[in-house]
């Protein structure tokens, strides 16, 4: 798309994209703490607001509401770590119940067995990095989510691509806990690929709507 067409029909992805690319920079800056807080959820908050203000249709808004919640997380993260991870699962859940209404209508074994490979690895890693039983528990829905982000008939390119990232941006968070505490790989890893997993899912969720005949907005 030509950069004037994205100012002017999409200038909520623009903002976005602006908002979380630059996050990733001031994030361990001078930034006052509320406004970096701010300045973390304006990424994928900006992401809802594109897919509820243009696309006044159901399965939209509960995309929105996915990455709402997402925002929301990541921000209580920033102060309360159980609190952001359970608006982060309400998120997971609600992703799982759209992924659900978009199943695909056959899927190969090879697939199936990648579905299911997704929904037990991302526990059975999260528990092993971590030993923790909660975490495991939060992770059951990170996998779920991935495995039926896989499971849509949305194009995997964008939507099961975007719930891999941000699961593997979750798992390096889980990382940091464990063995990777003193590398710097997870510092430099985690935002990039949660925000654009996120980025993804928002756009090809919207994307395949409109080429579904959802709505015409822009």
């Amino acid at each position: 798309m030509p950069q004037h067409a994205l100012i002017e029909q999409r200038p909520w992805l623009l903002a976005s994209l602006i908002a979380g690319i630059s996050y990733w920079f001031v994030a361990d800056s001078w930034v006052p703490g509320l406004f970096l807080i701010a300045w973390k959820g304006a990424g994928v908050g900006l992401l809802a607001v594109y897919a509820w203000r243009h696309h006044p249709v159901a399965d939209a808004h509960r995309i929105a509401l996915v990455l709402a919640l997402g925002a929301l997380g990541d921000m209580v993260l920033v102060v309360n770590f159980t609190g952001g991870a359970a608006a982060f699962l309400l998120g997971h859940l609600a992703a799982i119940t759209l992924y659900g209404r978009h199943r695909r209508a056959a899927m190969a074994g090879g697939e199936r067995l990648t579905m299911a490979a997704l929904l037990l690895a991302v526990p059975m890693a999260s528990f092993a990095l971590t030993g923790r039983a909660d975490v495991a528990f939060y992770a059951l829905g990170l996998g779920g989510m991935a495995a039926a982000a896989f499971a849509s008939d949305f194009p995997r390119s964008q939507v099961a691509l975007g719930g891999a990232l941000f699961a593997m941006s979750d798992l390096l968070i889980f990382a940091q806990m464990g063995p990777l505490a003193d590398s710097a790989i997870p510092r430099l890893l985690i935002w990039p690929l949660y925000y654009f997993g996120q980025f993804l899912i928002a756009i090809g969720v919207i994307g395949a709507l409109r080429r579904k005949g959802a709505f015409t907005a822009p």
